[in-house]
């Protein structure tokens, strides 16, 4: 079925008076006595086409065009708007492709966004959601670029592991046994399943993106990561996607600066690339959104010690749900406090207690902080979070047993400590977190093409 895209009529690739065939699907119509209007749309862009019939002109519309949610195959001579604004289409030939019937569930101008989780088969047509994985895509492709312009290796890691990365216990399990009481133990259970013991998705790739970093010197993986964390609020899913470099021979310091000029590169390419869809975004869900994403592309983000970021918290005298004292973890509400009324911009929290740090990050000379960082942002709170890796094998070691984690698990891991060991550092980025932020979404299940969370699976 030769046809060419609606954005390249949209963008003046094909002058006036030219013959072309489109397909797409029936946005809105509006039919006259003398005049039928309908605007279609193919995926390829934000705004539609205007497909004109004068009904004087003798071409026949059949009468499951003009249905919103119909798909169209559509014959015309491209015409001057007469609002001045590009081209529209004179209708030569309509063929029904798919006909849409009254019971399609956007017949209504306006849903809410509730309503639309409830049909995510179909709200990917609306103008909300077209904006959204258009920004999520144009984004994909310049995090891509930002590492391939600076001699990053791309790395897939694996999905199935055996260890649990953050060493939380908040992992899948991945079995073909199932549910069954014909094992004595666990331990039984496992060395009869698939792969002779326990098994599960993957948290994160930052295990294997080591090894490989200590190889390559600066690779980047961007895959799914997998947490079975019961929590249902607007920054949770339990399948999302995860940006995650690791670099060799890179100190806190250094990491810091990476990130930062990742953040900005991949906004600045979104508000190049996708104007409209920004715009959209700006009138529809945040003002001052341009000028806010405009300002972290030109402005240099905050540095903050935890414990000053927790004085400056408490000095506040803001009301809290959770209690504020060293060694606390920053909630949500702390973190969203701390950018959008005291520093205002996005801010970098570094040197957290060991306690509340993950294992593999390095310990800082006092004995209780850790090398490590959180990229925190208006609206969102945490999209980045970041630490210089143990690179002693000794305290990384102690540091595991202190914690009562499973040596043997990670016994790969412990040999990059053995071998020609370096300072490296590395950092996690939730992806749609990140969209979440440059958009002005508020909740990451509309950032998702199929949101998994507590309950539901579909």
């Amino acid at each position: 079925m030769k046809h060419i895209d609606v954005i390249d009529i949209l963008d003046g690739k094909y002058p006036q008076g030219t013959e072309v065939v489109v397909c797409g699907w029936v946005k809105t119509c509006r039919d006259s006595k003398n005049m039928t209007f309908i605007e279609l749309n193919d995926g390829t862009s934000l705004k539609h086409l205007q497909l004109v019939n004068d009904k004087t002109s003798g071409v026949a519309i059949p009468v499951g065009a003009t249905h919103l949610g119909a798909s169209l195959k559509v014959c015309g001579v491209l015409e001057s708007n007469p609002n001045g604004n590009g081209f529209e289409l004179a209708v030569k030939s309509v063929e029904v492709l798919g006909d849409c019937g009254a019971d399609y569930p956007l017949q209504k101008k306006f849903q809410k966004m509730e309503t639309l989780r409830e049909i995510p088969q179909l709200r990917l047509r609306t103008n909300t959601f077209n904006a959204v994985f258009r920004v999520r895509s144009v984004m994909a492709r310049a995090i891509h670029r930002y590492f391939g312009e600076r001699h990053y290796v791309y790395i897939n890691t694996p999905l199935i592991t055996g260890s649990d990365c953050e060493g939380a216990g908040e992992m899948f399990k991945v079995t073909t046994i199932g549910y069954s009481d014909k094992y004595k133990n666990e331990e039984e259970y496992y060395a009869n399943d698939f792969f002779g013991k326990k098994a599960g998705l993957s948290v994160s790739g930052q295990l294997e993106g080591e090894v490989a970093a200590t190889a390559m010197g600066k690779i980047y993986t961007f895959g799914p990561s997998f947490r079975a964390e019961k929590s249902n609020t607007l920054r949770h899913v339990a399948e999302f996607w995860h940006v995650e470099p690791e670099v060799a021979f890179a100190e806190l310091p250094d990491i810091i600066e990476i990130a930062e000029e990742m953040i900005k590169y991949i906004v600045k390419a979104v508000m190049d690339e996708c104007p409209a869809e920004m715009d959209f975004f700006e009138q529809r869900f945040e003002k001052g959104l341009k000028d806010k994403l405009n300002s972290v592309v030109n402005n240099k983000f905050d540095v903050i010690d935890y414990t000053t970021a927790i004085d400056m918290l408490i000095k506040s005298g803001a009301e809290f749900q959770y209690p504020l004292y060293w060694g606390a973890d920053l909630q949500t509400e702390h973190e969203r406090y701390l950018t959008e009324q005291i520093c205002k911009k996005p801010v970098f929290v570094t040197n957290y207690p060991k306690e509340i740090k993950s294992f593999y990050m390095k310990q800082n000379p006092d004995g209780k902080t850790v090398a490590a960082t959180d990229l925190l942002v208006p609206g969102v709170g945490e999209i980045i979070g970041c630490s210089e890796r143990e690179s002693d094998y000794q305290k990384l070691l102690d540091a595991m047993k202190v914690r009562n984690m499973d040596i043997s698990a990670y016994s790969d891991y412990l040999d990059l400590r053995k071998f020609g060991s370096v300072p490296h550092s590395g950092f996690g980025l939730g992806f749609e977190r990140m969209i979440m932020y440059v958009t002005g979404m508020t909740n990451i299940r509309d950032v998702i093409l199929y949101p998994r969370t507590v309950g539901n699976i579909r």
